[in-house]
């Protein structure tokens, strides 16, 4: 069983929903990320998401574009994110840690050599914004040779065929884009967004995670009513550009918003 599996089935027996944080990997120099991720964790973080640096991240809005051009900055490539990876498990064998990215590194690396270093550093999970299910079939099978599963995007867009693709060839969660357009956008409608996972749940068990536009703790726990995960991002990784001449104020400060997105979803 992976983890990310694992995980849900404990918060489903819990009751209780994921909450899910992104941060961009090297942002906003290299030795933050690690202790921001054991630091999300302590806040309550179920789940990780890290982005992989990228020159062309065409799903991002201007937030995460700027994230990922502070760490590339830095020269921070996919091998240096599944070193930090890797140093992060040294502590923490148990949180699921999924990457977000785009093919083009794991094209470059090979996806044989790209899922087996990935199972070695202990990464859990791959989203490839850019990969359609239609295309997916390799690299899904060799990820599948080391237990990490195939994450995929669903939009409110995508139509009871586009449904049923990828709930066939995904594993671990499903992870719905609330609204469309990039992220860090404030259009979220949770009426809107409870009513397309009804019909999602026609075609799926797996969990279902809802991410874009959730900017705080209201949001979370009105997302959190309708899916099984709620997934921030651009609201962390703003955070961390007000702070990036101050790095070591980081961990505290993003802590503190996923502690009260934590109370709040609880609450809910």
């Amino acid at each position: 069983m992976s983890r990310i599996k694992g995980r849900f089935e404990e918060l489903a027996q819990q009751q209780r929903k994921a909450l899910i944080p992104y941060i961009t990997a090297g942002d906003p120099q290299p030795d933050v990320t690690v202790p921001l991720l054991h630091s999300l964790v302590e806040a309550g973080a179920d789940l990780l998401e890290i982005g992989v640096p990228f020159s062309d991240p065409m799903a991002d809005g201007p937030v995460i574009q700027a994230a990922c051009q502070r760490a590339l900055e830095h020269h921070v490539t996919l091998h240096q994110v599944l070193d930090m990876v890797t140093e992060f498990r040294t502590t923490d064998a148990t949180t699921p840690i999924i990457l977000m990215g785009y093919l083009n590194p794991i094209e470059v690396w090979g996806y044989a050599d790209f899922a087996s270093a990935a199972a070695t550093a202990g990464v859990d999970g791959v989203l490839t914004v850019d990969m359609p299910p239609e295309e997916a079939a390799a690299l899904s099978a060799e990820l599948g040779r080391h237990d990490i599963d195939t994450i995929f995007l669903l939009a409110p867009t995508s139509d009871e065929q586009r449904m049923e693709l990828v709930s066939e060839v995904a594993s671990g969660f499903l992870y719905y884009v609330s609204f469309k357009g990039v992220t860090g956008a404030n259009r979220l409608d949770v009426a809107s967004v409870g009513d397309k996972l009804q019909e999602l749940r026609k075609h799926t068990a797996l969990p279902i995670g809802v991410g874009f536009g959730i900017r705080d703790a209201e949001s979370a726990a009105s997302v959190a009513s309708v899916a099984d995960a709620v997934v921030i991002g651009s609201v962390l990784v703003g955070k961390i550009a007000e702070l990036a001449e101050r790095p070591t104020d980081i961990p505290a400060a993003l802590s503190a918003t996923v502690a009260d997105m934590r109370s709040a979803i609880d609450a809910a």
